[in-house]
């Protein structure tokens, strides 16, 4: 067999959709738990330097903020090792195709093994599009503030007083009801917007989300995969007697 013909199989054989899929989850989760990461660090100073200076008002928010930066971690491990498992899990049941009319036999730890990877990509996504939504959340409340300082940067574009525009971190449950100030409005507020550190962390959050997304993607790509690749080694073992 020459070098040609070797490649052609081998390119032929390849488990494409796992390859993108891989791909993609391994670019989401970086984009998520790097730029979460960040945007979660930019909150904490954007919340102790203008909106509350006693450390008990946010004291709760810090915790919650290392809270999901572990989470970050941990989801980042995870989510590389279970991509390399399923990348493999595809090479797996490509070579099986490969050898469909061979003397290669599906065994029953084969095909359970396959039904496993189903099972446990389907939780993981239902879970994900909770994640998926928690990203949105942050984008939601700094695109409110941002769309808040365009109006006081344009005063003519909006019949309310300058002053009475603001962004409470209090109605969002960032900071409890009773801190102070909680808020920050007007010409303050237009100062806060136009900080690097803000136009950072909203970026960051951004990114975050569309990272969020791309695993999303990812996922729903290997059930597809995973799920046809469970179904050929099913449609493989009729008529085996094991």
């Amino acid at each position: 067999m020459g070098l040609l013909e070797c490649c052609a199989r081998c390119l032929i054989g390849a488990p494409f959709a796992s390859l993108v899929a891989t791909g993609l989850c391994f670019f989401g989760v970086a984009l998520f738990c790097g730029c979460g990461h960040e945007a979660l660090t930019g909150t904490e100073q954007l919340i102790e330097t203008y909106f509350s200076k006693n450390y008990q008002d946010y004291e709760f928010l810090i915790d919650v903020i290392h809270g999901f930066q572990y989470f970050i971690y941990g989801t980042a491990a995870f989510f590389f090792l279970y991509g390399a498992l399923l990348l493999a899990e595809g090479f797996y049941t490509t070579g099986a195709v490969r050898q469909i009319f061979g003397d290669y036999r599906t065994t029953i730890c084969g095909k359970g093994l396959s039904a496993t990877f189903v099972g446990i990509t389907y939780v993981l996504t239902i879970i994900w599009l909770l994640v998926f939504a928690c990203s949105a959340v942050p984008v939601y409340i700094y695109f409110n503030t941002w769309t808040t300082c365009q109006s006081i940067g344009n005063p003519t574009k909006t019949s309310a007083s300058i002053g009475t525009l603001c962004a409470d971190a209090r109605m969002y449950g960032v900071l409890p009801w009773n801190a102070f100030p909680g808020k920050v409005c007007g010409s303050n507020l237009l100062s806060i917007c136009k900080t690097s550190e803000f136009q950072m962390t909203f970026h960051l959050f951004i990114a975050a989300f569309v990272g969020a997304a791309a695993t999303l993607v990812s996922l729903v790509t290997f059930i597809i995969a995973t799920t046809y690749n469970f179904a050929v080694l099913r449609l493989m073992g009729r008529g085996t007697k094991f």
